[in-house]
């Protein structure tokens, strides 16, 4: 019995070792307490107790003493990670350098600080934001009409491109010193949404200098001078940039950008001067066919060295002027489902003098650099912007359609499929909101989560997709017909845009979340690698023998976590979300155990795994999106209106860890290692599932509830008036809430034959006199009856405004002969 006690007692110590994260002293003072209690307690002798003293002395000492373990252990494992040190180009570096690591960082280690992210301070509109929210952008937004925009004028109209240069849209992000609005990067993201939901086409053409243009490097890295000439003349309007980085054979490979300029002397202004001769065929640059100027990127060489010692400069930017001798611009794309400004921009051997090039010749061949570091806020703030917008349009109007329209004299949002389809336009709709604030709000507070804005990127603009699907499919056929009256199509249609640009989707999601935070989120992996390259031993030890500790303790709280259901983890608040804070603390622990395990396994052959790295991203991802959720209800004030939802969010991002796991270690090629993963990771099985349909139809009833979390998670939604698209059918569902019980009652009555006639009118008029309706009961129904109709109704166009373009040049030809 005393042999079984001092088993077990041994092994709890291990755990609860490992399981703490203690230190390797401290596990040396654990265990020489273990042993000094064998003795006490007359397990072993004095002569035992001395042998085993010994015998762990000399890998205790060994070990504690850096210098001695450097030369025992270290030395010969040194050389050997250097071999297998996957190879890494400088744009690959400069990109994982590039930004800040953020909350991603507590998520991906394994033991989250709830609490610190229930500190942080998530952004609120200062008075001159809401004002200009309220002023004008709700003037711009009153002056489209996205489907005039799209189908007939394929332009914004020329009163909105006034407006906007004239109350400085493109200059939110530029300091009030040169004229800007200096505008939070929340700021940037509301204002940015609210247009999208009146028109995506005027969203991207605000969005864009704003996020990935001259502006932003500009205020980093350009010279005073730069600065002062052109930052004053964006804020204003009177310059309207653009940015040409994509070429038909550059996408997310820039270091194989083909574009490229020679140092050399030229002539500019009449004089001779140090310059580049630029050859460069760019495409899909957003604003380039009404550009003033161009942002340019190319690769610098320099054979005669007039610059530097290299003749290889790297990738740089410069700042061109659209009318500049030689620059092609003027022609256009025409985008799916949007109507943009967006064509391509060309140019051969264009001479510019060396001062163009952004911060001046001193930031020659750092334009990647510049580049990976303002791409953030294109992914952070404006295309997760986009996201948001359209799903909540999706929401709110689905919410109320569902009520509105009916079939089989019911509402068709109590149809159970209607009601799971609902449940992902709800669930996913809250989340969204919850990672656009929480996301923005991390560039005002001074980070650029490189990271987390490609989680961000990739994730709020697939949820989009899914929700507009989900709200084309629940709508039918009211929602595939062109027409002013249409508030999905054109968002249905664009959603590729979205996904495509500022890095595709399959890339960001396959090589850029994990394969970037898996080195950048580690609390070792970056300085082993380090170590290794800059040949430093003494570095390489500290983190080798760091890293062993870590991945003992990520394996234990793995193991135990998956034991109790979570129930060790640490949650900061009790209630039904409790549970939820134990789970994500244990899926972060699996996720940080796997992670060691597979980049200790694969090594460089990790990062050519794409699909097992882009499940471990996916694991990283929702991870943040559940906890966004969890940190939006709580500064919400934990309303239980919303509980429904953000149990919703959270099941289903904890079901898709739980398939990403699976599916990660049903293809692991080490099929061994793959089965004792799976063991700690899920000893009891797996342990989460989708949401429960209850869930599911509680989300789907408060979506055709009025108010509340309706309110709270559509609140970037422009509404016109009873004649605008949207605001039809807002103006329909209002007047539903006070009609409903008495139009209900009048429609059983005529399903049960109480009340006859073949008009609706007829009916209304029996209903009356069978007192079924009083008079203002009748009035009131019949007024939601026409509204509802109209609200149904599909748009349809005289003949002629469909009539083919050759007919009608050939009707104009006759016409002439006859003549």
């Amino acid at each position: 019995m005393y042999a079984l006690i001092a088993i077990l007692a041994a092994v709890a110590a291990i755990l609860v070792v490992c399981y703490r994260g203690i230190g390797l002293r401290g596990a040396t003072a654990v265990a020489a307490l273990y042993l000094a209690g064998l003795w006490i307690t007359g397990g072993i002798g004095v002569i035992a107790a001395i042998v085993l003293a010994v015998l762990g002395a000399v890998p205790a000492v060994v070990l504690n003493s850096p210098s001695l373990r450097r030369r025992v252990i270290t030395r010969h494992l040194f050389p050997v990670f250097q071999r297998v040190l996957p190879g890494m180009s400088r744009t690959e570096q400069e990109a994982l350098e590039a930004g800040d690591t953020w909350w991603e960082t507590d998520l991906f280690r394994g033991n989250p600080d709830w609490r610190r992210l229930h500190g942080m301070q998530v952004t609120s509109l200062t008075d001159a934001e809401q004002a200009f929210l309220d002023g004008p952008v709700a003037t711009l937004c009153g002056m489209l009409d996205e489907d005039d925009i799209v189908r007939r004028e394929r332009d914004l109209p020329e009163a909105a491109w006034r407006y906007i240069r004239d109350e400085g849209f493109f200059g939110m992000i530029i300091p009030e010193a040169y004229g800007g609005l200096a505008f939070s990067s929340l700021a940037q993201s509301t204002i940015v949404s609210r247009i999208a939901s009146r028109s995506l086409s005027a969203a991207v053409t605000v969005m864009v200098p704003n996020s990935l243009g001259p502006g932003e490097l500009l205020m980093k890295y350009g010279t005073d001078d730069q600065k002062s000439y052109w930052l004053p003349r964006l804020a204003d309007g009177r310059e309207i940039p653009c940015f040409a980085l994509t070429g038909p054979d550059v996408g997310s490979d820039a270091g194989g950008m083909p574009d490229y300029g020679i140092v050399c002397r030229g002539e500019h202004e009449g004089e001779e001067v140090l310059g580049v001769r630029v050859s460069f065929s760019k495409r899909y640059i957003t604003l380039a066919p009404v550009a003033t100027v161009v942002g340019l990127a190319f690769r610098l060489y320099d054979p005669e060295q007039l610059v530097g010692d290299e003749e290889d400069v790297g990738i740089t930017c410069a700042l061109v002027p659209a009318g500049h001798p030689g620059v092609r611009i003027g022609d256009r794309h025409f985008p799916m489902g949007l109507a943009f400004m967006n064509g391509p921009v060309e140019g051969e051997d264009v001479f510019i003098p060396l001062e163009w090039i952004i911060g001046g010749r001193e930031m020659a061949g750092a334009g990647w650099r510049m580049l990976v570091e303002c791409l953030s806020v294109g992914r952070a703030i404006s295309l997760p912007a986009l996201g948001a917008s359209a799903s909540q349009m999706a929401y709110r109007t689905t919410g109320a359609y569902a009520r509105i329209r009916r079939q089989f004299n019911l509402s068709v949002g109590q149809f159970e499929g209607v009601q799971e389809a609902m449940a992902r336009i709800g669930g996913g709709t809250y989340t969204l909101e919850a990672a656009r604030r929480l996301t923005a709000s991390a560039g005002d507070m001074g980070v650029k989560p490189s990271v987390v804005s490609a989680i961000a990127k990739y994730h709020m603009t697939e949820w989009m997709r899914r929700i507009i699907d989900d709200a084309m499919d629940i709508h039918g056929g009211r929602g595939i017909i062109y027409g002013p009256r249409n508030y999905l199509g054109y968002a249905y249609q664009a959603t590729p845009v979205a996904i495509t640009v500022e890095g595709a989707n399959i890339l960001t999601r396959s090589m850029m979340i994990f394969g970037q935070g898996a080195i950048r989120c580690h609390p070792y992996v970056l300085e082993e690698m380090t170590a290794a390259q800059n040949d430093d031993l003494t570095s390489f030890d500290r983190a080798l023998f760091g890293h062993i500790g870590y991945s003992l303790s990520r394996g234990t709280r793995a193991l135990l976590l998956g034991l109790t259901g979570a129930r060790l983890a640490r949650a900061p608040e009790g209630g039904p979300l409790a549970g939820r804070y134990r789970a994500l603390t244990r899926m972060s622990s699996a996720l940080a155990f796997v992670s060691d395990v597979a980049m200790g396994v694969l090594g460089g052959e990790l990062k050519r795994r794409e699909s097992l790295s882009a499940r471990l991203g996916d694991v990283l991802s929702q991870l943040y999106l559940a906890s966004a959720v969890l940190k939006f209800h709580r500064d919400g004030g934990s309303d239980p209106d919303e509980l429904d939802h953000v149990c919703w969010a959270v099941d289903h991002a904890l079901a898709e860890m739980t398939r990403a796991f699976d599916e990660f270690l049903a293809n692991f090629p080490n099929r061994g290692i793959a089965r004792v993963l799976r063991w700690v990771v899920f000893p009891l099985g797996r342990p989460y599932r989708a949401p429960a349909d209850a869930l599911g139809r509680a989300v789907a009833e408060r979506m055709m509830a009025p108010g509340g979390v309706r309110d709270r998670i559509t609140n970037l939604v422009y509404i016109g008036g009873p004649n605008d698209a949207v605001g039809r059918v807002e103006h329909t569902f209002g007047l539903l809430q006070e009609a409903e019980p008495h139009y209900v009652r009048f429609r059983k009555a005529v399903a049960r034959g109480e009340v006859g006639g073949h008009t609706f009118d007829e009916q209304i008029a029996n209903a009356v006199e069978a007192g079924v309706l009083d008079t203002d009961t009748a009035a009131l129904v019949s007024d939601y009856e026409r509204a509802r109709a109209d609200t149904v109704r599909t748009d349809a166009f005289p003949a002629e405004a469909l009539t083919p373009r050759s007919v009608l040049e050939a009707r104009a030809g006759h016409g002439r002969d006859v003549a």
